[in-house]
């Protein structure tokens, strides 16, 4: 077996890629009404990396390429293989326009390629079938990373162009391909393309483990009534809304690729399609049951802040009715009454005692108060029984 390997494509950490923006407030990266089909909005002078790898039964060959055309060698030649070249950020328009050329991409298809976001979908062209998904990762905060990833087959080639040049989850791909597993190397260009839209779909199941992980932290906050607490709740419910935005669509294109007849799949392929249509109805189901978690999460948060208060208004309103008594009593004994005029005009005035019988009247008023408070159940840890 022939291998030849160059540097490998970047690892899947995700800590330098960009935040995408709320998936709400994204319009369409559409050219302008009247604009003739097929309109590319590239406007990023930069060349996109371009790897590719060329594989066959005995075979494998790995490298970076500049341009399209040194892969023309790998596309043209006699021997049976499969070229995969992995785009890696969508610039240069007149990179896209050789690609198109080269591997004869519809005018439409290419328009879907580059012009980004685009609804996950499947298109079926003579020669060539498109994918168009998202693929979502976790950065090293546990916060949701989108972008867009389009594949694009036919006989002989796979052709991949990611939005984002920093990190994706189809290194399980390249392994699988590296160690010369038969089926993996005897499969097809549509079996490829079947692997990598499996890694994409299989790949939101690490952002839903840390997204759950993060739903058991807020819970212990929320319990505790922490401050901040909403805003995180609302941070994970605005990422749920958008892993389902974004896979339920790729779980109909899930089931399009099972359902519908395509020249271009053939019918082992369409077998292993089966489980990818299963893990996106799974992931669907978790992604449902995380939103009514992140929902019950905000009930108890606002029901903790809510006893939270109560307690509050609870001790000030001890303390309230425990200084009542001894304002009434410092009230009474501060009038202005005269004994001369009535010998019942506070008697306790003249008493050599009196002072002393107000301030032990106070404290006993108190301690009654807390004794009954206590009995109660009100203060401290005595529960009353039934």
């Amino acid at each position: 077996m022939q291998d030849t390997h160059d540097a490998p494509p970047p690892s899947s950490s995700v800590a330098t890629m960009r935040r995408r923006p709320r998936p709400s407030l994204i319009l369409s990266n559409e050219p302008a009404p009247g604009a003739p089909p097929g309109t590319l909005l590239v406007e990023d002078p930069n060349k996109p990396k371009m790897y590719l790898i060329d594989y066959g039964l005995d075979h494998i060959v790995e490298r970076w390429i500049d341009s399209v055309d040194e892969a023309m060698p790998y596309l043209i030649d006699d021997r049976p293989s499969i070229t995969w070249i992995d785009v890696q950020g969508i610039g240069h328009k007149p990179t896209f326009e050789r690609l198109g050329e080269v591997f004869g991409i519809h005018p439409l298809a290419l328009e879907d390629v580059v012009n980004v976001p685009q609804r996950p979908k499947s298109d079926v062209y003579p020669g060539q079938q498109v994918i168009i998904c998202r693929m979502a990762q976790a950065d090293d905060k546990g916060a949701l990373v989108t972008e867009q990833i389009a594949i694009v087959f036919g006989k002989g080639f796979v052709l991949t162009v990611q939005e984002e040049p920093s990190a994706d989850v189809l290194e399980p791909v390249r392994e699988r391909i590296r160690k010369g597993r038969q089926l993996m190397r005897t499969g097809g260009s549509d079996y490829l393309a079947y692997a990598l839209f499996d890694a994409i779909i299989d790949g939101f199941y690490p952002v839903l483990e840390k997204l759950g992980d993060r739903l058991d932290e807020i819970e212990l906050d929320a319990l505790r009534g922490k401050d901040g607490t909403a805003h995180q709740i609302h941070d994970v419910k605005r990422e749920l809304l958008s892993l389902r935005r974004t896979i339920w669509p790729q779980r109909e294109v899930a089931n399009s690729l099972l359902r519908d007849g395509s020249p271009h799949i053939q019918e082992h392929t369409r077998l292993y399609l089966r489980d990818t249509y299963d893990h996106a109805v799974q992931v669907m189901d978790m992604v449902e049951t995380f939103r009514e978690v992140a929902s019950g999460l905000m009930d108890l948060h606002l029901s903790g802040v809510s006893n939270r208060m109560n307690e509050i208004m609870k001790v000030l309103t001890i303390i309230s009715t425990i200084f009542l008594p001894l304002t009434f009593i410092a009230g009474v004994y501060g009038m202005n009454f005269d004994t001369r005029v009535s010998a019942y005009n506070m008697p306790e005035l003249e008493w050599r005692y009196g002072y002393p019988f107000s301030i032990a009247l106070m404290l006993l008023s108190v301690a009654a108060l807390f004794v009954f408070y206590w009995r109660k159940g009100w203060i401290g840890n005595r529960r009353r029984e039934p």
